[in-house]
């Protein structure tokens, strides 16, 4: 963890400690703006006293505008149209669901096994995703770690987070604004397919990058 949340600090946004929400049992890690990053952030602070999402709040207060009206269902078609063109052929697979779009991210692809350091050979496809994500700048960016039943609880979890905050701080470390990004680690308790195969837990062993508009 040091090394991952040392490099998203670099970039005036601290990540903070894994926490485990007492509601749902989830093993959580979230950004938020303070130390280095309270400079940056100084014209937020009016954003932020009107209450409501802190990261919202802030992105809005630092000048980058909300969307509203028909401008939000435009904006997330060319976000769309933009992903499926520069993921195509990729392994990565796009789905619209109303205004949000996710990404799914095989960590078949993304990292060797047990492992949570991006895999050299996917850069190329997260440098596509951090050129969409800087040309379209009005979307927060939510990454969800996965892992299939296999081992402990405990484990998966952390395994989750790493995962999903390696994916953040890389994309943060190609220009994408720290203070969009939101990270979850989900650990076993989200499967897409059934446990019972090989085939099914190798779907879900992923990474899901979630955009949704700055409205």
């Amino acid at each position: 963890m040091k090394k991952i949340v040392l490099a998203v600090v670099a970039t005036a946004v601290l990540v903070s400690a894994c926490t485990t929400d007492p509601y749902t049992g989830e093993q959580k890690v979230s950004n938020t703006a303070a130390g280095a990053g309270l400079g940056a952030l100084a014209g937020a602070g009016l954003g932020m006293l009107a209450g409501g999402n802190d990261r919202r709040n802030a992105l809005i207060g630092a000048g980058i505008g909300a969307l509203a009206g028909g401008a939000i269902g435009a904006t997330m078609d060319q976000n769309e149209a933009e992903l499926r063109r520069q993921l195509q052929g990729t392994g990565v697979s796009v789905t619209r669901t109303g205004d949000q779009i996710i990404l799914n991210m095989p960590s078949d692809i993304t990292f060797n096994v047990d492992q949570d350091a991006v895999k050299a050979g996917f850069y190329p496809v997260l440098n596509s995703v951090a050129l969409v994500l800087k040309k379209f700048r009005q979307t927060t960016v939510d990454v969800f770690g996965h892992t299939d039943s296999t081992g402990g609880d405990e484990h998966n979890f952390d395994l989750s987070q790493r995962r999903a905050l390696a994916v953040a701080n890389y994309l943060s470390g190609q220009g994408v604004d720290s203070r969009r990004f939101a990270v979850t680690g989900f650990g076993k308790t989200r499967p897409i397919a059934s446990n019972a195969t090989a085939a099914g837990r190798a779907q879900n062993r992923r990474v899901e990058i979630q955009l949704s508009p700055l409205t």
